[in-house]
């Protein structure tokens, strides 16, 4: 138990003070095997690889396409021509509101959280340089449009964190409305409310956009040039969205479809193609790597023998089995970097006994779906996965951005999912 602390504490604080993942990981994996009395060895050249490995191959080719088609949106201009019209039709003061109503309804449509990000990251910068609102965040709101209600509280939500609760409660995307849109008010408004009032903050003390180091002269003046239709801009947008959603499609034609009309509508731009795509698929591996090598220590961590025990500690922490799934479920999420992971982990282990307490205690198998998908995104550490890819995309930093990620994406949703238990507890479900 104390190795998976220590473990812990040690990769979230070098994270936050900005030394890369991609070392720090197997290191402390290597800490918590050598506290555990395993072969840090076999763990590095086994476990840990395969957990990295295992996730490289399931995710590499979203995060190449998905870069590629994120930088052609911004070298041929539609994203700035698209930001530009958004700043037009909310208003530059409302910067914010579009990129969280943007990234909630592509992850909401369906759209993967990662894809969302490389997707909506041009178009999001280009609305924060037209406002002239500090980078800083940039993370927050996506993390609080594409990785908390939409991802887990809002009813009907296709993301897999809403999904994996039905086998083992034997409920509808849709379960527990009430608990859904209490906590996804809880979450949105309060995160909403929250970033506005930093903006001002930030904004009065003089910080405000600034481009990014490895943003050329050339670059930073683009926003003079001219920029293609802002309907021609959105179509690639809409052709991921509708084929994903309405067609169903897997993710990968999706983005690959996303990608070539593109280059169609923008021919005329040919000559930035081979650069475009080269630099998407140089920031993929970066983003992947951190990613991987976070999902990498999450495996080390699951094969700590302790590590069934804290399910077990946290089932008889409270008499309301509501409580004991809700924590249980955050507290794995927050210790894999996962939300899908640790609620996989938790309901894997105790699953069928919540269930079997809703037969018994008269509370809802829909408060059980849904408290467990609330808390499963109530979990966004140093550590996240996601976190992880948003900051590497961004360019960003845990220093630069973590205190308002904590309060729109942990301490925001972890107020909802305590409202949620209550309304649960009582029967509003």
């Amino acid at each position: 138990m104390l190795s998976i602390v220590v473990g812990l504490v040690l990769l979230m604080a070098l994270a936050y003070f900005g030394w890369s993942i991609i070392w720090v990981a197997p290191l402390v994996a290597g800490v918590v095997a050598l506290m555990t009395g395993l072969d840090v060895f076999e763990m590095y050249t086994g476990t840990y690889m395969d957990g990295l490995v295992g996730f490289v191959k399931s995710w590499f080719p979203i995060f190449l396409l998905g870069a590629v088609f994120g930088k052609l949106m911004e070298e041929t201009g539609a994203a700035r021509s698209v930001a530009q019209k958004v700043t037009k039709l909310i208003g530059k003061q409302r910067a914010i509101l579009g990129v969280l109503i943007a990234a909630a309804l592509l992850t909401y449509g369906g759209v993967s959280l990662f894809v969302v990000v490389f997707a909506i990251y041009p178009i999001a910068s280009e609305l924060f340089r037209e406002a002239n609102i500090s980078r800083k965040l940039l993370v927050p709101t996506f993390a609080l449009g594409a990785f908390t209600f939409t991802m887990t509280a809002v009813p009907g939500t296709p993301q897999i964190q809403n999904l994996i609760p039905m086998e083992y409660f034997y409920t509808t995307p849709t379960a527990g409305p009430v608990i859904g849109i209490v906590t996804t008010l809880i979450m949105a408004v309060g995160g909403y409310l929250w970033l506005t009032y930093t903006e001002k903050k930030l904004s009065a003390k003089g910080d405000v956009y600034i481009e990014p180091e490895d943003v050329s002269e050339t670059d930073a003046n683009k926003k003079d040039e001219k920029v293609p239709n802002w309907i021609l801009s959105l179509i690639p947008l809409l052709v991921v969205v509708v084929l994903l959603n309405i067609v169903k499609m897997e993710a990968l034609y999706a983005l690959l479809l996303g990608v070539i009309s593109i280059m169609l509508l923008n021919y005329r731009d040919w000559k930035k193609f081979v650069f475009s795509i080269n630099e998407g698929a140089k920031g993929s591996v970066m983003a992947i790597l951190n990613t991987s090598a976070a999902v990498g220590f999450g495996a080390v961590i699951a094969t700590v023998p302790a590590f069934k025990d804290i399910t077990s500690w946290l089932f008889n922490l409270s008499s309301n089995p509501l409580v004991a799934e809700s924590l249980a479920v955050q507290i794995m999420a927050i210790i894999t970097g996962s939300a899908s992971g640790g609620m996989g982990i938790a309901l894997t282990t105790l699953g069928d006994t919540f269930y079997n307490l809703s037969q018994t205690t008269g509370i809802s198998p829909e408060a059980f779906h849904r408290m467990a998908s609330v808390a499963s995104g109530a979990s966004i550490f140093p550590n996240n996965g996601a976190l992880l890819t948003l900051l590497t995309v961004t360019g960003l930093t845990h220093r630069e951005t973590y205190k308002n990620v904590f309060i729109v994406a942990f301490l925001i949703p972890t107020i909802a999912m305590i409202v949620g238990i209550i309304l649960g507890a009582i029967g509003l479900v």
